[in-house]
């Protein structure tokens, strides 16, 4: 297995929110540390999860709760945490192959390509989208990755960050606060949006997974290292010494990375202790 393929299955292991920080252990329990004050870390009682989730936030003194999905092996989802907009009530949905968490509202993939959203996401683009295979939240955006490369997108535009109608052979997104990610399948890397959270990654070579948080990119290179562009205030894109790095996530104000013993490293904020993670071995 090439680094491209072991990051599309570690990819799918961690997750990071405003405050929050989730794990997923190859016996398919959840861990999650960081600020639970809406319960978006009760994820001790979830089992047979194959794919985690935490919601897109950015920092602002209106934001803090967030909420956390866990897509089950049986293509039913589990949520915790903040609920006030219907964001977690996804009791209903079947056949799901992949989910991602906005600020207020969840999306999911079924099986058939099609997408199914809940909780305040005014759009009714994401109802008409077909032959969907990847799909990521930015706080008020929605980018997906179409069977053939290419990728669509709906919600907040104010900075560009739905301009994706030009992108060609991507092969995985990531979308921030005001930005989006693209990987190509030849290792480069496609940006829009808010230019000073990913400027210089369009410089980036051999990328085989890439993270975006609230104001920062995040790059893992086919050699297991990782880098970072976007402003750092809190030290988050301070990831240049790390090593054998197999996944990445990236919070509102924090770095994680799974490395390739099962452990857990990270940087930036850590005021609610969604960096303390040096207790996990998730494989």
């Amino acid at each position: 297995m090439n680094s491209k393929e072991l990051a599309t299955i570690t990819q799918r292991l961690l997750a990071a929110g405003r405050r929050h920080t989730v794990g997923l252990r190859k016996d398919g329990t959840v861990v999650a540390v960081g600020a639970s004050t809406a319960g978006e870390c009760r994820t001790s009682a979830w089992r047979d999860i194959t794919e985690v989730a935490a919601g897109n936030v950015h920092v602002a003194r209106n934001t803090g709760k967030s909420h956390t999905l866990g897509l089950r092996s049986d293509g039913l989802v589990e949520a915790c945490g903040w609920n006030k907009h219907g964001q977690c009530k996804v009791q209903d949905w079947r056949e799901i192959v992949a989910v991602a968490a906005g600020w207020r509202f969840s999306v999911g993939l079924r099986s058939d390509g099609t997408v199914v959203t809940t909780g305040r996401f005014a759009s009714d683009s994401l109802a008409r989208w077909r032959k969907v295979d990847k799909l990521t939240c930015g706080d008020w955006h929605v980018a997906v990755r179409i069977s053939d490369g290419t990728v669509r997108a709906s919600g907040n535009n104010t900075c560009g960050q739905c301009e994706v109608h030009a992108w060609r052979e991507i092969e995985f997104l990531a979308a921030g606060y005001l930005h989006t990610i693209g990987l190509t399948v030849d290792g480069k890397v496609q940006a829009t949006g808010q230019s000073e959270f990913w400027r210089g990654c369009e410089k980036w070579r051999e990328i085989v997974a890439v993270a975006a948080g609230s104001y920062h990119t995040v790059g893992l290179t086919a050699q297991g290292t990782v880098v970072a562009a976007g402003r750092s205030d809190f030290g988050q894109c301070d990831v240049s010494g790390w090593k054998d790095v197999v996944a990445i996530a990236a919070g509102g104000v924090h770095t994680v990375g799974l490395r390739s013993d099962g452990s857990v490293i990270g940087v930036g904020a850590n005021e609610f202790g969604q960096l303390d993670t040096s207790n996990w071995i998730l494989f």
